[in-house]
């Protein structure tokens, strides 16, 4: 095994660290005999701990070493997989390579662990091999990744040779991409101490990125367990959705589109009508990143990053407003429009908020306020009202009315037959409940059927 890895072109740069360098060393000394049987049997354990650790994490079953493997193979980023991803395979002479490495990768699939086992007295690696996991519920892993993966993986293991090896893989990069964008829909990002972190399939859920900015990097973290809500399940606000796909739509599509400000009162669906989009658009190659009010600085780095990848990219700032003190909102000012890099034509930028202008504003702002310390009030309206102006498509969500929240708690209880209420019962039931939790709003609805649902179990 240690040999073939050695042999590896496109795929060899894994880090000491990962599983596999770390298995073909231990056969490796196994074979030459330059470690004694304890702390090769410890050694073993710990690298099958660590594939039953990702087994956990992405719910893998049956054959943990070839998942294993095929995870590796799906999230390597090279010249290679980067460029089936935008393109497909092609017919480059870096196809021989390629095949190379297939015939390698299709010899580990299959490699054959008993010389090893009975070496040293243990089965592990012929239990992981032939693998039953305990079930659980699809919150506790990555499910996403894990459909993909285990379909693979089972074709990848019947593969007759390095050619089938290499169109399964080659159409898997074009179809779902590659690394962690390719297999997610949604990231967040954190800064990290400036030490790079490897990639490496055994020790996290999420490929971690390094970008040098500043005095620090930046790390992309997949949000494993993303809200599946739809735009059908907010009810109302059709009108708004309607503009919300048509501009989503738009720039899936490759065509020109705006950056969007949903505003408006809390409750209305503003978030939910966001992240429904990575659940109607994933599809069609888009993914949505999260980034706080306290991160705008990290915009430039993030965008740099992701701006020549194969994804369209919605990054999502919830909840967006500025007071009068804060000034990293020149960040996004900057980075909507107006510095000298051009934003690229695959990032876009949503933002939801309670106020429509996002900077919070005085009466002193107001140019028909006399004010004693300043002569130029239109000035710093213009400038507060600047940032807002800059996102496209405005979207208002406003509270509904009395009648139009009865609407929305009625079609709520339909999805809930365990409620047994009659709409006539139900929307007396309702309106008691929105005077003490927050008055009439679709999240108060959805927090009263909830409510009712719960007690009906």
């Amino acid at each position: 095994m240690y040999k073939d890895i050695a042999r590896l072109v496109l795929y060899r740069d894994l880090t000491g660290e990962s599983i596999l360098t770390k298995v073909g060393g231990i056969i490796e000394d196994f074979e030459l005999q330059r470690d004694e049987k304890p702390s090769l049997v410890s050694r073993c354990y710990c690298e099958v701990k660590r594939i039953l650790d990702i087994a956990t994490s992405f719910g893998f079953d049956r054959n943990l070493w070839q998942d294993y493997l095929t995870y590796v193979l799906v999230t390597h980023e090279n010249s290679f997989t980067l460029t089936c991803e935008k393109v497909g395979a092609g017919n480059g002479t870096v196809n021989g390579f390629a095949k190379h490495d297939y015939e390698i990768f299709k010899t580990l699939f299959h490699y054959d662990f008993s010389e090893l086992e009975t070496g040293l007295s243990i089965d592990c690696f012929s239990t992981i091999t032939s693998y039953k996991s305990l079930p659980k519920k699809e919150q506790l892993y990555n499910k996403s990744v894990s459909d993909k993966v285990r379909a693979l993986s089972d074709r990848l293991s019947n593969a007759v040779d390095e050619n089938e090896f290499f169109e399964l893989l080659t159409s898997f990069y074009r179809d779902y991409g590659v690394g962690l964008f390719g297999l997610n829909k949604a990231f967040r990002v954190s800064e990290t101490d400036g030490a790079y972190a490897a990639s490496d399939a055994g020790k996290q859920t999420g490929r971690e990125l390094s970008t040098a900015y500043g005095a620090g990097n930046i790390q992309f973290t997949a949000i494993t367990n993303t809200d599946p809500v739809r735009l059908d399940d907010l009810v109302g606000y059709e009108i708004q959705k309607t503009k919300l796909k048509e501009n989503t739509e738009a720039f899936v599509a490759g065509r020109r589109a705006n950056n969007c400000l949903l505003f408006g009162d809390s409750g209305t669906g503003k978030s939910t009508s966001i992240k429904a989009l990575i659940n109607e658009y994933y599809d069609r190659g888009l993914r949505m990143i999260e980034i706080y009010k306290h991160q705008m600085r990290l915009l430039p780095a993030v965008i740099s990053e992701i701006k020549n990848r194969n994804y369209r990219f919605i990054i999502y700032m919830d909840d967006l407003s500025f007071e009068d003190f804060e000034t990293d909102y020149k960040y996004l000012k900057a980075v909507i429009e107006g510095g000298l890099e051009q934003r690229p034509e695959n990032v876009l930028i949503y933002a939801t908020s309670n106020r429509r202008h996002l900077i919070r504003e005085t009466w002193g702002d107001r140019a028909d306020v006399k004010m004693d310390n300043g002569m130029h009030q239109s000035d710093t309206m213009q400038e507060k009202l600047s940032l807002a102006n800059r996102f496209g498509v405005t979207i208002s969500y406003s509270r509904p009315s009395k009648k139009e929240f009865n609407v929305i708690v009625t079609e709520l209880k339909k999805r809930y037959p365990q409620i047994k209420l009659t709409d006539e019962e139900i929307i007396l039931k309702a309106n008691a409940w929105e005077l003490s939790h927050g008055g009439v709003s679709g999240r108060t609805a959805q927090q009263f059927i909830d409510y009712l649902a719960g007690q009906s179990e």
